[in-house]
């Protein structure tokens, strides 16, 4: 058997069984670069004629993304897409053409949050940052998206 990528090695460590299903949606997501939705991956599957139905797509996104292995992000259009991500916190830069993504760090914003907080007397729990544009490759590419 191959070596577990970082998706199956994610689901063992949280604790839950790594079964047929799981392991082939995330072989399907390992194949995507950059930003995917649910339909994207129900269609990769059908075309590989998987034998995966939809909803057990649905329950693996839901447990990766509670596990911390994926995250959701809202596009401009107002739909959702996942792209795969660590542990730790950090924000994305998305490709609005490709949908490729790139992870990047805090850059100063939790610094900005707790001033925030301070000039608005809100406790602030969390926060989340995507930004949308075009990748290097597209923007070389020249149309516009």
């Amino acid at each position: 058997m191959p070596d577990p990528t970082l998706l199956e090695m994610a689901i063992e460590s949280a604790g839950r069984r790594l079964t047929r299903p799981r392991r082939a949606v995330a072989a399907l997501i390992d194949a995507r670069d950059g930003a995917f939705s649910a339909a994207d991956l129900v269609a990769d599957a059908r075309g590989q004629r998987l034998g995966i139905g939809r909803a057990t797509i649905f329950r693996a996104i839901e447990l990766l993304a509670e596990i911390g292995a994926l995250e959701r992000i809202d596009l401009p259009t107002g739909d959702h897409a996942y792209v795969p991500c660590g542990p730790a916190h950090h924000h994305h830069v998305v490709c609005r053409r490709c949908s490729r993504s790139v992870e990047i760090g805090d850059l100063g914003l939790a610094a900005l949050a707790r001033d925030i907080a301070r000039k608005t007397g809100y406790r602030i729990d969390e926060h989340r940052l995507e930004l949308f544009g075009l990748c290097p490759d597209c923007r070389r590419v020249g149309a516009p998206a």
